[in-house]
């Protein structure tokens, strides 16, 4: 079991390196739609492309956050129904979640992945023409990275029901 524990610190590293990159699209993001708003208002003149640019620094924000937010249980969870049961219920309750999300997460990165395949780079925005594949892969690998989470989530809740 010790493998696994490796293994996770390692993923769970990864995850922080790629959260901060996320963390660092906030700053510009927040300036250009703040720049935009100034110039739209006061001077009747938007910055071409701001909306564009701020969606894809949204991608990247959101999608590559996603695991962090697992690892750090950020996520809204809904105990208060939960709470109520034995100890033992609550951990099959939460082995059962963690299937379920794992399946989620399994389909959203398959479906990622398809859709991300079947672009050969020639789609672009449709104001400042960037190619929208480097966006699109996010979507597979922000969720393969969330899917490792939970495996690691799945695998802490079975030996947490073993163990009582």
């Amino acid at each position: 079991m010790e493998w696994l524990v490796t293994i996770q610190k390692k993923v769970q590293r990864i995850i922080r390196i790629v959260s901060t990159i996320s963390m660092f699209m906030l700053i510009p993001m927040m300036l250009l739609t703040t720049v935009d708003i100034i110039t739209r208002t006061a001077f009747k003149k938007p910055i071409s492309g701001a909306v564009e640019m701020s969606s894809f620094m949204l991608l990247v924000v959101i999608l590559l956050g996603l695991a962090y937010t697992q690892q750090v249980r950020g996520h809204p969870r809904v105990t208060i129904f939960v709470s109520r049961f034995f100890p033992r219920v609550q951990f099959i309750v939460e082995v059962i979640v963690n299937l379920f999300c794992l399946y989620i997460v399994g389909i959203v990165v398959w479906q990622g992945w398809v859709v991300a395949k079947g672009d050969t780079g020639r789609i672009v925005s449709d104001v400042l023409r960037i190619p929208q594949l480097p966006f699109r892969m996010l979507v597979p690998l922000g969720g393969a990275l969330l899917f490792l989470e939970f495996i690691f989530d799945f695998l802490v809740s079975i030996n947490k029901l073993l163990k009582s």
